[in-house]
């Protein structure tokens, strides 16, 4: 019993974890969706909404639940400033042959990894490079007791965080004009533009909305673990990116999935390996699904993972 007791308690902390990778996957997934290349400055849009969120607690000292909506803001913000400044520029010729290109992809992740470069290290020079602290009364580190077992009140507030806002999102992409045109877009950019569908406003609310995830799933840890730093994005970024890999790269409850699975894999894995060797579990999964399952696990042709 105390064995089921402590297992389920992992499974608890591994579904947490894989919440924020989840979060952080949909943005790679909507905008893998969009324009076809991955996007290396999300992880840098997590660190952002963290450092955004702890000036405004610092600043200000609102309440908790106005500190998310300032977030989200801030990602929104984000997420459009990065999509003119790292991926505009290259959208310049519009012909299907130059979309697709090898050298248009290569040019555009290494210029968002540029930006995600350059971020950081605004980020060092005016934070600096150590670990800024949470203030105490924000910390979501008390204990909640369900039935036997003991959860973090972070835990809970990830989950419902996450279920509001993968709610909000399945509405937004299957129940109004702008989801529509995201899929539209998705589906077929060149096309969606000769049916009237503004495709580079359509781009610009894709990298919002996802950016708009990232950013609070950044926040949401930075209030869990108490501490936050301009590095803290580059692990859950690279977890992230395995789980729309894994996931099939454009599909969305497919990246969910696999980011839980991920989570959970390694939350376990810890009671086996010391923590150091966890990523040798989320790296394995990958290499096992590009060898057996090259589409991704939920993929459906579009692309090889």
């Amino acid at each position: 019993m105390v064995f089921d007791i402590f297992f389920l308690q992992q499974v608890i902390n591994g579904l947490s974890i894989g919440c924020v990778y989840a979060l952080m996957a949909i943005g790679f997934t909507l905008i893998f969706g969009v324009l076809n290349v991955v996007n290396f400055a999300h992880g840098e849009v997590y660190t952002v909404g963290a450092f955004v969120g702890l000036m405004v607690i610092t600043a200000f000292a609102p309440p908790l639940l106005a500190v998310v909506p300032l977030v989200l803001a801030a990602g929104a913000l984000a997420g459009v400033g990065l999509e003119r400044i790292a991926f505009r520029p290259f959208r310049r010729f519009n012909d299907e042959a130059s979309q697709k290109s090898r050298a248009m992809r290569e040019a555009t992740l290494l210029s968002s990894l540029a930006v995600s470069i350059v971020t950081r290290e605004v980020m060092m020079h005016l934070f600096g490079g150590d670990m800024q602290g949470i203030p105490a009364g924000y910390l979501l580190q008390r204990p909640v007791a369900i039935g036997p077992v003991m959860v973090a009140s972070g835990s809970l507030v990830i989950f419902a965080t996450s279920a509001v806002m993968l709610g909000a999102l399945q509405f937004l992409l299957y129940r109004t004009q702008t989801g529509l045109g995201i899929r539209a877009v998705s589906n077929n950019q060149l096309g969606a533009r000769y049916v009237g569908i503004d495709t580079d406003r359509t781009i610009v609310t894709t990298f919002a909305v996802g950016s708009m995830l990232g950013a609070t799933a950044g926040i949401l840890v930075g209030l869990y673990d108490g501490a936050i730093s301009p590095h803290m994005g580059f692990a859950p970024g690279v977890k992230a990116f395995v789980a729309m890999v894994m996931g099939g790269l454009s599909s969305i409850p497919g990246a969910v999935a696999c980011a839980l699975l991920l989570g959970v894999s390694e939350s376990i894995a810890t009671e086996f390996l010391s923590s150091g060797w966890k990523d040798l579990i989320t790296y394995s999964l990958l290499v096992i699904t590009l060898v057996f399952f090259p589409q991704g696990l939920f993929g459906h042709g579009r692309e090889r993972a």
